[in-house]
């Protein structure tokens, strides 16, 4: 007798622990609880912590109410301006109402990843390829707006945010976008070059204005440039002749013609060129010289300016060819030079610029 009632007793604290373990479910904290009763769903969700089902015909299922960050695949398709692109992106949704996340739809998971992709393509074809690239908030929100618009109502999800991973682009497209690159940056310099010359324009207008009312100031100019050029520690030689020089000659080229019979030249020197064309040569008129050095002379005559430069260069040259021609070493520069050097001396000598000058003996 004693023996069936422990049977009985340890049988009742069994079937308890059953009921018991049957009737307890926990919910955590992210989680929301849908209860189904024989088959029906009651209506509201149990909140988070320790919930009492029924043992018989009670069915519990729990829902997570995390925001989810799932991939979508990479989607390949046509831009609306026609080029290929491989485009990727990743989606944050989260439940809102776990009644119609899991009775609408079977799996919401595979349901959302399914319409972000469509999704994802149907934006491709509809953005050109610099919307891709430089419009992703746009892009973002607008695929955003797809994905959410057949998800949220029916099945209880909301889109909360959707971002493009990344654009591939076909590789003969990425070497046109370097050179169109490249071709923007140099166009930015030349703008950037041009408007300095043409800010160093005015002001080198500004001062040469300032030195065309003090002529002294491009005298020290001059002397400064020479200045410059000798601290460089080079064998370049620097003969500065004054513009102002060239220009007294020719104020004086008129007299000098009217002297010696001679038509002056035209008034207006400053369309002149330098070497303009010298008188016709008349054998009639050589009076004794010989025909090179009467053209010499008649053009000496004519332009005494461009003849005064012709001298320095003579005498220049000249003192050079003796200095070449007392040196005792023979060298291929004293055999070239020397004889160039008397040639052109002796042409300055006939031309009678300097007649007593010793330098062109």
């Amino acid at each position: 007798m004693v023996a069936a009632l422990v049977v009985i007793l340890v049988l009742i604290i069994v079937g308890g622990l059953t009921v018991v373990g049957r009737s307890l479910r926990v919910v955590q904290q992210y989680e929301q609880g849908i209860v189904f009763r024989f088959g029906r769903v009651l209506p509201g969700t149990r909140p988070p912590g320790l919930t009492i089902l029924r043992p018989v015909g009670d069915r519990m299922q729990k829902v997570n109410m995390q925001i989810i960050a799932m991939a979508v695949p990479a989607q390949e398709g046509i831009t609306r301006d026609n080029v290929s692109v491989r485009v990727d992106a990743v989606v944050y949704f989260r439940v809102i109402d776990p009644i119609k996340a899991v009775v609408n739809v079977q799996n919401y998971m595979f349901a959302v990843s399914q319409q972000a992709q469509t999704s994802l393509r149907s934006i491709i074809g509809q953005s050109e390829m610099d919307q891709l690239l430089a419009e992703r908030d746009t892009v973002n929100r607008e695929l955003r707006r797809i994905i959410d618009e057949p998800t949220e109502g029916p099945w209880g999800i909301r889109v909360e945010r959707v971002e493009l991973k990344d654009v591939n682009l076909p590789e003969g497209m990425k070497r046109s976008m370097s050179r169109q690159a490249e071709a923007e940056r140099e166009r930015r310099a030349r703008i950037i070059s041009a408007d300095g010359e043409y800010q160093a324009s005015k002001r080198l207008a500004a001062a040469a204005n300032v030195m065309a009312r003090d002529p002294a100031a491009l005298q020290l100019r001059l002397l400064q440039t020479v200045v410059e050029v000798a601290a460089e520690k080079n064998s370049t030689l620097v003969m500065p002749v004054p513009v102002e020089l060239l220009r007294f000659f020719d104020r004086m080229a008129p007299a000098l013609a009217e002297s010696q019979d001679v038509a002056p030249p035209p008034a207006d020197t400053a369309t002149r060129p330098l070497f303009p064309p010298g008188p016709v040569y008349n054998p009639a008129d050589a009076r004794g010289h010989s025909g090179l050095g009467t053209r010499l002379a008649e053009s000496r005559r004519a332009h005494p300016a461009a003849w005064l430069v012709v001298g320095l260069g003579g005498m220049f040259l000249g003192r050079t060819a003796r200095r070449f021609e007392m040196s005792r070493t023979a060298t291929p520069v004293n055999s070239i030079f020397a004889p160039s050097g008397r040639l052109f001396a002796r042409m300055v000598a006939r031309a009678g610029v300097f007649p007593n000058s010793k330098w062109l003996a």
